[in-house]
């Protein structure tokens, strides 16, 4: 019963620990505030309309929000395939290889995002003409290359880091008992890797999450531009108010659980 009693109450002081910490954070306070501001301005003699309209528009906020968690989810898809395979070659024996793969991440790490996404959609055709067949080439698939290309550059740096940061010694140890190189990447590092990877590779989703919003200065319908049709649509200035917070807010919610995943996972790791 004691030791019952003892479990208890470490899994309350656990429990309120972490409210506690939770509330701490600057973040949340600063949208707590923001949430307290808004239902405030809610109040006024203005806001019911402007909320009726919101609660209008909110499927088609959704829809679009889900468009642009589509573009990440390929876009970091796409970056992190190209970016493996781009990393393992700036490894390689080959100095024209390596010379190759340091042009590549130096290029499209320092290009503007903006620039990549206008360069896809304008670089490649409307449709594609494949074996007689017309297929359509929408304007969503090309941001997703456009920004998959830096997050190609990104994870191959990451990649690139990780194994370098495996003592040397580990490759040695692992020779010395007769695995094969492709047995001691497979077994011993590439765990390794992943693990001191998966931080700054979550963090690089969080930001091409947030670069998304950018698909809508090429036509793509996702949230920011169900956001501008909704609020020239309704041309009411506390309805414009109000939908880009709402942005705000789902970016916000999206992305911060993910940053909060992310520290987590930096202190778990810090001493492996």
């Amino acid at each position: 019963m004691a030791n019952e009693l003892v479990l208890n109450g470490a899994a309350a002081h656990r429990a309120g620990g972490g409210w506690r910490a939770l509330l701490r954070d600057p973040w949340v306070v600063l949208l707590l505030a923001l949430v307290a501001l808004g239902v405030a301005w809610a109040l006024t003699d203005s806001a019911p309309a402007a909320v009726r309209h919101l609660w209008h528009w909110s499927p088609a906020l959704l829809r679009g929000l889900g468009m642009n968690v589509q573009i990440s989810v390929l876009a970091m898809a796409l970056g992190t395939a190209a970016g493996l395979v781009v990393g393992a070659l700036s490894l390689s024996p080959s100095a024209l290889l390596r010379r190759l793969t340091r042009t590549y991440v130096l290029a499209f790490r320092n290009a503007p995002i903006l620039v990549l996404v206008y360069f896809t959609t304008y670089v490649f055709p409307f449709e594609l003409n494949l074996g007689g067949w017309n297929l359509p080439f929408p304007d969503w698939i090309k941001v997703v290359i456009g920004l998959g290309l830096p997050a190609s550059a990104n994870v191959a740096e990451i990649f690139r880091g990780a194994i370098q940061s495996i003592p040397e010694a580990q490759w040695e140890a692992a020779q010395s008992l007769a695995f094969r190189r492709a047995q001691i990447f497979r077994m011993i590092v590439l765990p390794q890797c992943v693990r001191r990877m998966l931080p700054s590779w979550m963090n690089l989703y969080a930001s091409i999450t947030m670069s998304t919003s950018l698909a809508s200065l090429v036509g793509v319908h996702d949230l920011v531009d169900t956001a501008t049709v909704a609020s020239n649509t309704v041309a009411r200035s506390d309805f414009t108010i109000l939908v880009y917070f709402t942005l705000l807010a789902l970016f916000f919610a999206y992305c911060y659980p993910i940053a909060r995943w992310t520290r987590h996972l930096e202190r778990r790791y810090a001493h492996h």
